[in-house]
C-alpha cells in the first residue's frame, strides 16, 4: 500500500546491525510539521524522536533547549494502574530521570552562545519488553536533531551494558538485569565518551573501566548509521548567530582585574573567598562607571555635588552597562581558576589536586526521628533523615516500563533557593533534585539488607542546608550516616566523592571533591559512589566535546582515594549500625508461612486480619512468598498478633499437647478442636484411666481439654488422648 506523504517528499530509511539485531532509521513517514523526525525501530520497539527549532525572537540569556522523553503506557499493552487516573500526565521519576539521561550528552554539543530555542520531544510508540527502550530513545533524539541543521557537534549513540557471568551484554533482558552486577550506561561520538551513569554491585574500579571501553566500541554502528541518514537527506544548516561575551569588554576587565585575582582571592573559606570577589567586583563596576559614563548621559549638573554626581553616573551604568560587564567579570574568575589549577596546581580555596575540603558530621541530632545525620564538607551541608515503616509502606512503580513493581528504598533530595543565598519559588521536586536524589539512592541499594532479614520500606531524606559543589554525594554521606544511626544492617558503609577534570590541551588535571566555582570552570563532572570493596554508583558528564576513556579512567581511580578518606571521617563518627532502633520505631516481627495458609490468616472477605488488627493494634502484612510481617510500636501488641497468626498457620505435631475445645460429641468419643480449622478423634477409650459408659461423665460440649496428638493416619486424621495428660 502506497503511503501518502503530505509533504510531497520520500521516505527515506536506512538499517545496520546494532548488538546483533538490526536498527533502522526512518524519515518522511510520520511528523511532517517538525523542524525533524526520525521514526527508529529496533525488536519491537518503535520511538519517533522530533525536534523543532524555535523562529520567534531570542531574548535568554542561556540556551533554552528543552529534552522530553514521553512515556506511553500503550506502548507495552498497559492501561495505568492507577485507580482515578489513567491518561498519562505528569512524568513518572523514572521518565524524568530516562529525559536527564538523553539531555546530559546533548547539551554540551552545542556550541556557546547558541540561543535558538529547540525542543526535543521522544515518544515510545511500542515497546519490546525484553530489553529498555532508553538507548533507543538517545539514538532518536540524536538523529532528529542531526536532521535540524542546527550547529550540533553529533550524532551520539548510547547503550546500557550489563555483565552476566564476567561478560558485558547489551539490551539485556529482566533476568539477565537481576543477575548482572554492572548497570552502565555509556554515550558518546565517533572519537570519545561524552556520557556516563551507572549502577553497580561493588564493581572494581577495573570492570567499569574495561565497560567504558566495549560501551564505546559498541556504539559506533549506530553513530555511523545517523551520519548515513544526514547524508542521504542532505541536510542544509540554518544560520545563526552566538551570543559571546564583547571581546573589548572582555579586554578591560581581563586588564582590570589582573593582579586583584589569583593568589589575592585563594582562601580556604569559601564564604570569605566570594565576599572578597565581590568587593572587587563592586569596586570593578565603582570605577567603570567613571570611566564610561558621560556627564551628559548620566544628567550630571554643576550644581551637584561630586558624591550626587557619582551616584547619576552609577545609576546609568547600571541600567546600561553593569549586565555585560558582570558576564565578562565571572569569566575572568574563571580563567583565574583554571589558571590557579593549570599554572600552579592549586585550587581556588588554596587545596592540592586531590585534597579533600574539611569534613564534619553529627549522628542522632533529631531526637524524634529513627535517623539522622548532619555532614559537612566545605561549606556543603547536607542533613539525612530516615523513617521506618513496615514493608506495605513500599512505593507501587507504575511505568510503561514495569508490570508490577514496588520501591522498597526511596531517597529524597530537597535544594531550596536559601542554600545558595537566592529567593526561589517553592514547589515540586525538579529534574534536579529527582535526578540527585536518585543518584544517592542507587549509591546505597547494594548494601541494603534483603527484606527477610530487615522487613521496613525505607525512606531516607535529605534535605541540603548550604551548597557549594557536590551536594549528591554529600546526600549519598548523609544517607548511609543516618541509615546507621537508625540501626539498618547495611553490608557496608558507602561515601561518594565528585571528581572535575581541567584540560590544557591533551595534558589532563583531575581534581578531587570538586567545588562550584571549579565546576563552572571545569571540563567535567564526576560523581562516583562505593565501599571499600567497589563501586555503587557513577555519573559522569563532560562539557569537552568528548573524552577518551584513558582520562576517564585517570578520573576514576583517582577517586576512589577520595572516597576512601571520606569514608574514615564517616566511620570516625558512627563505626557501625546501631544494634537497637530507635524507641519510636516500629518493631517488626516476621514469620514464614506455607503460602496455602495465607488464606486461613487473612479469612472470608478479610475477617480474619482485620479481626487480628483490631484486637491487638498491630498491623499485618502478607507478601505472597508467605512472608507474614507483624509491626507496631507495642512489643506486647506483636506478641499477642503473632501468636494468634500461628495459631492460625500452626501444622499439627505428633507428641504434642494442645488446649483444645469440644466441637463434637459421639457415642464412641469426642471431636476435639485444637488449631484453626483443625479438629482431632478423642477416643472414649483415651479420655480417662477408668472405663466410661459415656463421654458425657467428663465432657461436655464447648468445655476445654488439653489432649496429646497421638497420630495423625494416612488420611490426616488426628488421634487424641486425655490418658496422661495433666488437665491443670
Amino acid at each position: 500500500m502506497e503511503i501518502i506523504n503530505p509533504s510531497g517528499k520520500n521516505v527515506i530509511k536506512v538499517s545496520t546491525d546494532f548488538c546483533g539485531k538490526p536498527l533502522t532509521l526512518e524519515v518522511n513517514r510520520v511528523g511532517f510539521r517538525s523542524t525533524s523526525s526520525v521514526l527508529v525501530s529496533y525488536g519491537d520497539t518503535v520511538i519517533l524522536g522530533s525536534v523543532v527549532v524555535g523562529t520567534k525572537p531570542v531574548i535568554q540569556d542561556f540556551f533554552p533547549l528543552s529534552i522530553d522523553y514521553e512515556e506511553k503506557f500503550y506502548a507495552s499493552g498497559k492501561i495505568s494502574g492507577s485507580k482515578f487516573i489513567k491518561r498519562e500526565g505528569k512524568p513518572s521519576d523514572e521518565a524524568v530521570l530516562i529525559g536527564r539521561l538523553i539531555d546530559r550528552p546533548i547539551r554540551p554539543l552545542f556550541p556557546k552562545g547558541y540561543r535558538e530555542e529547540v525542543q526535543i520531544v521522544i515518544t515510545v510508540l511500542s515497546m519490546d519488553p525484553s530489553f529498555r527502550p532508553d538507548s533507543i530513545a538517545m539514538i532518536a533524539a540524536s538523529s532528529a536533531l542531526n536532521l535540524a541543521g542546527v550547529p550540533f557537534d553529533g550524532p551520539i549513540a548510547g547503550l546500557r551494558i550489563g555483565r552476566v557471568n564476567g561478560e558485558y551484554q547489551a539490551f539485556l533482558n529482566p533476568e539477565q538485569r537481576a543477575a548482572s552486577d554492572l548497570d552502565l550506561v555509556v554515550a558518546g561520538k565517533s572519537d570519545g565518551i561524552v556520557m556516563v551513569e551507572a549502577g553497580a554491585n561493588e564493581a572494581p574500579e577495573d570492570i567499569v573501566i574495561k565497560g567504558l571501553e566495549w560501551g564505546l566500541k559498541m556504539i559506533q554502528p549506530a553513530i555511523k548509521l545517523q551520519q548515513e541518514l544526514r547524508e542521504k537527506v542532505g541536510v542544509t544548516d540554518k544560520e545563526y548567530a552566538l551570543v559571546l561575551p564583547d571581546e573589548e569588554i572582555q579586554a578591560v576587565v581581563d586588564k582590570w582585574t589582573d593582579g586583584k585575582l589569583g593568589a589575592n582571592v585563594r582562601y580556604p573559606n569559601t564564604m570569605e573567598r566570594n565576599q572578597l570577589i565581590d568587593e572587587i567586583k563592586y569596586a570593578m563596576h565603582d570605577e567603570l562607571s567613571e570611566k564610561l559614563v558621560s556627564d551628559e548621559e548620566a544628567g550630571v549638573t554643576a550644581k551637584m555635588s561630586p558624591e550626587e554626581a557619582h551616584s547619576a553616573k552609577f545609576k546609568y551604568y547600571d541600567e546600561h552597562f553593569r549586565d555585560k560587564y558582570n558576564s565578562a567579570f565571572e569569566l575572568a574568575v574563571h580563567h583565574d581558576a583554571r589558571a590557579g589549577v593549570i599554572k600552579d596546581g592549586v585550587r581556588p580555596d588554596g587545596r592540592k589536586l586531590d585534597e579533600v575540603r574539611p569534613l564534619s558530621s553529627q549522628v542522632g541530632i533529631l531526637p524524634r526521628t529513627h535517623g539522622s545525620s548532619l555532614f559537612t564538607r566545605g561549606v556543603t551541608q547536607a542533613l539525612n533523615i530516615v523513617t521506618l515503616a513496615p514493608l506495605s509502606y513500599a512505593q507501587i512503580v507504575d511505568t510503561m516500563e514495569v508490570t508490577d513493581g514496588e520501591r522498597r528504598y526511596m531517597h529524597h533530595y530537597n535544594a531550596p533557593g536559601y542554600t545558595v543565598g537566592e529567593c526561589q519559588r517553592m514547589g515540586s521536586p525538579g529534574r534536579r533534585e529527582i535526578g540527585h536524589g536518585y543518584l544517592a539512592e542507587r549509591a546505597l541499594i547494594p548494601v541494603l539488607p534483603a527484606e527477610e532479614d530487615f522487613p521496613y520500606a525505607i525512606r531516607s531524606v535529605t534535605e541540603i542546608m548550604s551548597q557549594n559543589g557536590s551536594t549528591s554525594m554529600a546526600a549519598t554521606c548523609s544517607s548511609c550516616l543516618a541509615l546507621m544511626d537508625a540501626g539498618v544492617p547495611l553490608k557496608r558503609p558507602v561515601a561518594g566523592v565528585a571528581m572535575g577534570l581541567m584540560m590544557d590541551g591533551d595534558k589532563p588535571y583531575v581534581l578531587t571533591d570538586l567545588m562550584d566555582v571549579e565546576d563552572f570552570a571545569g571540563d567535567m563532572d564526576f560523581k562516583v559512589t562505593g565501599t571499600t570493596e567497589g563501586i555503587t554508583a557513577l555519573q559522569m558528564d563532560m562539557k569537552v566535546h568528548g573524552l577518551p576513556v584513558k582520562i576517564l579512567a585517570e578520573a576514576i581511580n583517582q577517586a576512589k582515594a577520595g572516597r576512601m578518606f571520606i569514608m574514615k571521617h564517616m566511620m570516625s563518627i558512627i563505626e557501625q549500625p546501631r544494634k537497637e532502633l530507635s524507641p519510636y520505631a516500629p518493631r517488626i516481627e516476621k514469620l514464614m508461612v506455607n503460602p496455602d495458609k495465607i488464606g486461613a490468616i487473612i479469612g472470608k472477605g478479610g475477617e480474619t486480619i482485620n479481626k487480628i488488627t483490631k484486637e491487638t493494634g498491630a498491623q499485618i502484612d502478607i507478601d505472597d512468598s508467605g512472608l507474614v510481617t507483624i509491626a507496631s510500636s507495642d512489643g506486647a501488641s506483636i506478641e499477642k498478633a503473632l501468636n494468634w497468626v500461628k495459631s492460625l498457620v500452626e501444622e499439627p505435631e505428633v507428641g504434642k499437647i494442645y488446649t483444645g475445645k469440644v466441637v463434637s460429641i459421639k457415642d464412641f468419643g469426642a471431636f476435639i478442636n485444637i488449631l484453626p480449622g483443625i479438629d482431632g478423634m478423642l477416643h472414649i477409650s483415651q479420655i480417662s484411666e477408668k472405663r466410661l459408659n459415656k463421654v458425657e461423665e467428663v465432657l461436655s460440649m464447648g468445655q476445654e481439654v488439653k489432649v496429646r496428638l497421638d497420630a495423625i493416619d494416612e488420611k490426616g486424621r488426628l488421634s487424641l488422648s486425655m490418658k496422661h495428660v495433666p488437665q491443670n
